[in-house]
Parts: C-alpha cells; sequence; structure tokens
C-alpha cells in the first residue's frame, strides 16, 4: 500500500487494481487497501473488470475490457461518481464504446510495443491521434509508454497515460 500511496501523493489521477489470479476476497481486500491509501488525496481506484469487487471494496470506479459487457448495465447500480472506463483496441471498438454514455474514459492500446502485451501488433501514433479525435470520451494510451515518449502520446491528442512497466510495480502478495 506504500506504494500506491506514494503514487497518490506524487499526483497519480487513477490507480487500476488488475489483479486477474485473485479470487474475490483476497482481491476485495486488496482494493479496500488501496482506497485507504489514497483516502485524502484526489487519487481515485479502480478494479479491473470486477464490478462486485469494486462495490465490496468503496472502489471509486470499475474498468471494463474490450470484451466485456456493456458499461451501461451498471449504471443503475453504481454510485454517484462512479467512474466506468473501457479497454479498446481500434478506432470501431473506440467509437462503440463512445456510443455506450456510462463509458467515461477509454484506454487504447498498444501504442508502442509492450512487454505486458507481447505478441501484440501496435497501433502507434497516428491511430492514437485518430482514436482520440472520434470520441469525446477522454482517452489515455496504454503500451511503450515510457518518460521518453510520453510528449508524443500528448501531443496525438491522449488526455493521459496508462502505465505499468514504467512505474516497476512487483505484483501483489497476500
Amino acid at each position: 500500500m506504500r506504494r500506491v500511496r506514494g503514487a497518490a501523493t506524487a499526483g497519480v489521477h487513477l490507480v487500476q487494481v488488475r489483479e486477474v489470479d485473485l479470487e474475490g476476497g483476497p482481491l476485495t481486500r486488496l482494493v479496500a487497501g488501496c482506497v485507504d491509501a489514497v483516502r485524502g488525496t484526489s487519487t481515485r481506484v479502480l478494479v479491473n473488470d470486477r464490478f462486485d469487487v469494486a462495490l465490496a471494496a468503496g472502489a471509486h470506479g470499475v474498468h471494463l475490457r474490450g470484451d466485456s459487457f456493456r458499461a451501461s448495465r451498471l449504471v443503475q447500480w453504481a454510485p454517484p461518481g462512479f467512474l466506468i472506463g473501457r479497454s479498446v483496441h481500434s478506432m470501431v471498438e473506440a467509437v462503440a464504446a463512445a456510443e455506450d454514455h456510462a463509458v467515461n474514459y477509454l484506454i487504447f492500446g498498444t501504442v508502442f510495443d509492450s512487454s505486458s502485451k507481447p505478441g501484440r501488433s501496435p497501433a502507434g501514433l497516428r491511430e492514437l491521434s485518430q482514436v482520440a479525435s472520434a470520441t469525446r470520451l477522454p482517452v489515455l494510451a496504454i503500451g511503450g509508454v515510457t518518460p521518453a515518449n510520453i510528449a508524443e502520446v500528448m501531443a496525438a491528442g491522449a488526455a493521459g497515460a496508462a502505465a505499468i512497466g514504467m512505474f516497476d510495480m512487483p505484483p501483489y502478495v497476500s
């Protein structure tokens, strides 16, 4: 939790908990700890594709995979201010996701080669720019984003960037 708190005090806007191998109970405890760690800051904690865990742990939102259910199915159960994001990998997916008015932001990628997504062809800055221009939603870039290329990502129209490797955070160990 020390790293989550450090990220929050450093000004990170969103922390996404993406632990696909954790069962519901341990994941809920991890997310609740993250929510406690950011208390008193403007940082918001999101849970990857587990709306039930997000609600149980008091998270600030959920991030849906590209192949997950429509965000509009969640709105009636979501508390006020609850964020719902969606991963997209193409212009077609981005436009479709933006039509679901319950979605608050998109994560688009992978933009560059990424060790966390081996074998996925990078979309590049041009497609990132096209996606950012085609939707009303803020688009966060992911995939191979580094301090060396973040300025290019922002110039392409991204509202921000999501990163895994750039923060060098070890996986959660219970």
